[in-house]
């Protein structure tokens, strides 16, 4: 299964027996949307609600911190996935969230995870079929994939996720590019952050690339030219490693699909903006990259 699939391809897959395909739509508390009222209003018909906003961890002092394997391996299981499950994630969501929990199952080496190219936006202006029913429950046509005690995953590959220390390290030693998904007035430090408490700009040294340049306008992805003239035109150096930031996490997911779509992988600093423009101690830049 490629990791990025269309609407007419999923069309035609629809009912088959190992598809799951899973709602991860995630909003802004600020967007005053509800992603599970949502689903039960209008779904790709047997999908089931991901519910992606608890799938962190909450021992951890990071904010929306990444699962851990226990937590992420009983979520899915609750979702009736089996290891061979093929896995099919869309949202209906301006942050593109899908993408975070993508860069969750690669983290975790589950095989056959894909996206939706345009998610449900796409699919709803296709005029393609929905169906309404809440979050909870066993969707209509998936009676042939069972509910499993645990799905067995592998321990989180930590070299695809940084911490603050070492987004802190990297500023002096410069190994890794860290780039930023946030809007340019945020990351300039033109406009307040939208967290209370949140300095606005940037982290030192780091490059800015709103999520939104490798998208089309219909939310589908750009073509892989284009994608990587979305980098370079930001001033990354697609030969030299690369770190994603964002405010919370999941934008900076959207540019990590992007840059795998072209054939590169990338790590994810987790904690973002919301925890590095929380912590006074750290510097922080504004204006210009550079």
């Amino acid at each position: 299964m490629n990791p990025l699939v269309s609407t007419q391809w999923l069309s035609e897959e629809l009912g088959s027996s190992d598809l799951l395909v899973l709602d991860a739509s995630a909003h802004l508390p600020g967007a005053d949307r509800d992603a599970k009222a949502e689903f039960a209003e209008a779904h790709i018909p047997g999908a089931r609600f991901l519910d992606l906003k608890a799938l962190t961890n909450p021992h951890s002092d990071v904010p929306s911190a990444l699962p851990t394997k226990v937590q992420f391996e009983d979520h899915l299981a609750a979702l009736g996935m089996s290891h061979d499950s093929r896995i099919v994630l869309y949202d209906n969501s301006a942050l593109r969230s899908a993408a975070r929990a993508w860069f969750m199952f690669r983290l975790f080496k589950l095989p056959n995870v894909a996206l939706l190219d345009g998610g449900l936006p796409k699919w709803l202006a296709e005029d393609r079929p929905v169906e309404s029913g809440p979050a909870e429950g066993k969707p209509e046509n998936s009676d042939t994939i069972a509910v499993i005690p645990s799905v067995i995953v592998t321990v989180a590959d930590d070299g695809r996720v940084r911490c603050k220390a070492d987004i802190l390290t990297n500023i002096d030693k410069c190994g890794e590019q860290v780039v930023d998904a946030r809007d340019a007035a945020r990351f300039r430090g033109e406009a307040p952050d939208i967290r209370s408490g949140v300095a606005s700009g940037h982290i030192p040294g780091s490059c800015n690339l709103p999520f939104g340049m490798v998208l089309n306008d219909d939310g589908t992805f750009k073509d892989a030219a284009s994608i990587r003239a979305a980098f370079t035109e930001a001033g990354v150096n697609l030969d030299r490693p690369i770190v994603t930031t964002c405010g919370s996490g999941i934008t900076a997911s959207v540019l990590l699909f992007a840059l795998h779509l072209i054939g590169k992988d990338g790590a994810l600093y987790d904690g973002s903006w919301s925890e590095w423009g929380a912590d006074p101690a750290m510097p922080v830049g504004t204006g210009e990259p550079g």
